[in-house]
């Protein structure tokens, strides 16, 4: 697979990374022996970057993730995790805490868990609007310099809490959402990136399955599915995407792959500096995510997809209003 850097500052890893969190909640049931066999499909693939945060189900990800690992060379693999979020004994959210003190015990636990003594990327699941960005980073600084942690990245911040952060300690990558129907990070933040020299982990590349093809009106019914519970996967607002996934259909025809994989290399070719993070749970859906990589996308493939999809296609918010509030990324661009 090809590799790609990330950063000026960061790890070199494969051009597709893996996202976990799917494996252990959030998009209904799963089945943990085809989340341990498809970690392990993706690594056989020549996927290294794995991600997951110490708050998916409350540490059950970061143990998959450890079981899944158990048997492969710990410099084979990059592990990417999130901290900060707290969450109650009922799973709800509590806000934010990236104080260093607070830091190091997260981080202490996750190396526990995913029975490692690093983590390659280490980074604020959101900006804390309690603690200066510049004393969260100072923090982090410390275990880079103790060994504990390899890199510090940054997750959906926006341009001024990037240049902050960059300033005390170089940023490896952000982590932010970014698809043909959410492009909000080429208002600003992309090209903050590029200046700094700073990669880009993208997650949501299939907008958590609404335009791979795959949904339909009637999916996630069954069990207990975050989507819908957020804008874009409701009424009028789902009739709308839909919609849009139906001109991807046409286009993917005329490529000759899936509406997945043209979505995954679509946001592959706007930046070798960007790794999509794909969210298969399952052999299947990785091995159709894995096929984005063969996909050659010509210039008038990128010119019939920039049509489809221009900025703000999207009908509804990618999260509900008060998940919203606390995206720093979606700060209004100060002139």
């Amino acid at each position: 697979m090809e590799q790609r850097k990330l950063g000026s500052s960061g790890p070199t890893v494969s051009a597709l990374g893996l996202g976990c969190m799917g494996m252990s909640e959030v998009y209904g049931p799963a089945d943990r022996g085809e989340a341990i066999a498809t970690v392990h499909a993706a690594l056989d693939a020549g996927i290294t970057l794995l991600d997951t945060g110490d708050f998916y189900a409350m540490g059950h990800n970061e143990m998959l993730v450890r079981e899944a690992l158990k048997d492969v060379p710990r410099d084979k693999v990059q592990v990417s995790v999130k901290f900060g979020a707290l969450r109650g004994p009922a799973g709800e959210f509590a806000g934010m805490d990236t104080r260093p003190a607070a830091t190091k015990n997260f981080l202490a636990y996750s190396l526990q868990r995913l029975g490692t003594d690093y983590v390659d990327i280490y980074r604020p699941a959101r900006l804390d609007p309690n603690v200066p960005i510049e004393e969260t980073i100072g923090g982090l600084a410390d275990l880079v310099k103790a060994g504990y942690v390899k890199h510090i990245g940054l997750s959906e911040v926006g341009s001024d809490a990037l240049r902050r952060a960059h300033a005390v300690h170089p940023i490896a990558d952000l982590q932010i959402e970014y698809s043909l129907i959410e492009r909000g990070i080429e208002r600003d933040v992309l090209k903050t990136c590029r200046e700094l020299g700073i990669g880009i982990t993208a997650y949501g590349v299939l907008a958590r399955g609404l335009i791979s093809g795959h949904w339909s009106k009637e999916s996630g019914k069954t069990g207990r599915d975050y989507r819908l519970m957020t804008p874009r996967f409701q009424g009028t607002n789902l009739d709308a995407n839909l919609a849009l996934v139906d001109r991807l259909r046409i286009i993917a025809a005329e490529i000759g792959a899936t509406p997945a994989q043209v979505a995954i290399a679509w946001v592959s070719a706007q930046d070798k500096a960007i790794v999509p993070l794909v969210g298969a749970r399952t052999r299947n859906r990785l091995a159709e995510a894995l096929g984005a990589t063969k996909v050659a996308l010509t210039p008038t493939h990128l010119a019939a997809l920039a049509k489809a999809f221009p900025p703000n296609v999207a009908s509804g918010t990618r999260y509900a209003a008060e998940q919203m509030a606390h995206l720093d990324s979606e700060k209004p661009v100060s002139a």
